[in-house]
């Protein structure tokens, strides 16, 4: 493949990287499964498109669609922690009412166009670095920062706690830990930076489309367990930047699975095939193994009989 389609993979991996950040937050440190993802990605693309359309200013922008992207967050929590409705259809719920309001947002239309546009890569160019570049760099920069403050965050005492409740919500409860409130927080943080991944790729991609978001949570947990396979999650860093590298390598596959003439049609069912596969890997190996260990029993025994 062509240097361009490489580039376009690690401009994409990195800013879809920040949306499987916000995945690994809900799913893995909060062991919440979270399906607001799809809407609020949405969300982030459509506020972030409509302000820059009306002539904010682009930084503002996309501001604004990660604090709306928090705001959905702690909708979700609180139709689970409050009102006790079930973390799947809390989700569910808010990915629905999140359809309507997107459409509002971007004015009843499906698709709102930021052609000939300013946007933030926009400014990234007029500070000297290179157009070709001006993805990556920002890209590279923000999933730094990101993953910086969120190593960060969780080794503190609140974020010991955010992962404290997802490891055993009873056991931290019994030290006096209001779950209720760390579960909003942790969706909050998840689906801001849901959010802010829309708001990045709806303007590296010059429009945003009310359907854009749909896939994003399937797309998101096939970058968590590829990241984790591959890269493995021994400590906290390790699992954050696995994360990251897998959003890479999942785009990766999926050029490469384009140049060998795959319909775009067919990319939805190519993506569940893959996180089956990498969700079955463990189970894979260990039955490999296993008749590795028993193959080599049956001739360690069969030596000793001979002897």
């Amino acid at each position: 493949m062509t240097t361009s389609i490489w580039l376009g993979v690690l401009e994409q991996g990195l800013l879809w990287g920040i949306m499987v950040l916000g995945v690994y937050i809900t799913f893995r440190v909060l062991n919440f499964p979270d399906l607001t993802v799809d809407g609020g990605f949405t969300l982030g693309a459509a506020i972030s498109a409509r302000m820059i359309f009306e002539g904010y200013d682009p930084w503002i922008a996309t501001a604004v669609a990660l604090v709306s992207g928090a705001i959905a967050g702690i909708c979700t929590g609180f139709l689970n922690t409050k009102l006790r409705i079930a973390p799947l259809l809390a989700g569910i719920l808010m990915n629905i009412a999140l359809y309507s309001i997107n459409l509002r947002v971007m004015g009843s239309k499906a698709m709102l166009s930021l052609l000939r546009m300013d946007n933030i890569y926009t400014d990234v160019t007029n500070v000297g670095i290179p157009a070709g570049l001006a993805v990556v760099t920002l890209g590279l920069g923000t999933t730094i920062l990101i993953t910086y403050l969120l190593y960060t965050f969780l080794q503190t005492e609140i974020g010991m706690a955010l992962r404290a409740t997802g490891d055993n919500e009873q056991m931290i409860r019994s030290l006096g830990v209001n779950t209720n409130s760390t579960k909003i927080m942790g969706l909050s943080i998840g689906n801001a930076l849901v959010a802010l991944s829309g708001a990045l790729v709806a303007q590296y991609q010059s429009y945003s489309d009310v359907g854009m978001g749909i896939g994003m949570i399937v797309v998101g947990l096939a970058s968590v367990i590829v990241g984790e396979v591959v890269f493995g999650k021994r400590t906290l860093l390790r699992a954050l930047v696995a994360v990251v590298i897998g959003s890479i390598i999942y785009r990766a596959v999926i050029a490469v699975v384009m140049q060998l003439g795959l319909p775009t049609t067919d990319l939805k069912l190519f993506t569940a095939l893959l996180v089956i596969l990498a969700m079955s890997s463990p189970l894979i190996k260990e039955k490999f193994s296993g008749q590795s260990g028993k193959a080599k029993g049956s001739v360690d025994n069969a030596v000793d009989n001979r002897s």
